[in-house]
């Protein structure tokens, strides 16, 4: 039986998005919004970086 390797550079996941009750809308200084619009800008960065060396990947 072959035994599975895992991928040395696999594709980067999304972050979660936060759920709809998740932001109290009280304005606090670290709001999950605001921390998954840096995760979500993160994701993209490293998307893009991957993407350019898996050029023959499919979206």
């Amino acid at each position: 039986m072959p035994v599975s390797v895992p991928d040395p550079d696999p594709r980067p996941q999304p972050p979660e998005e936060p759920g709809p009750n998740e932001c109290c809308g009280s304005g606090c200084p670290l709001c999950v919004l605001d921390l998954y619009s840096d995760e979500l800008q993160r994701y993209r960065a490293a998307l893009a970086a991957w993407k350019q060396r898996h050029p023959d990947a499919t979206d």
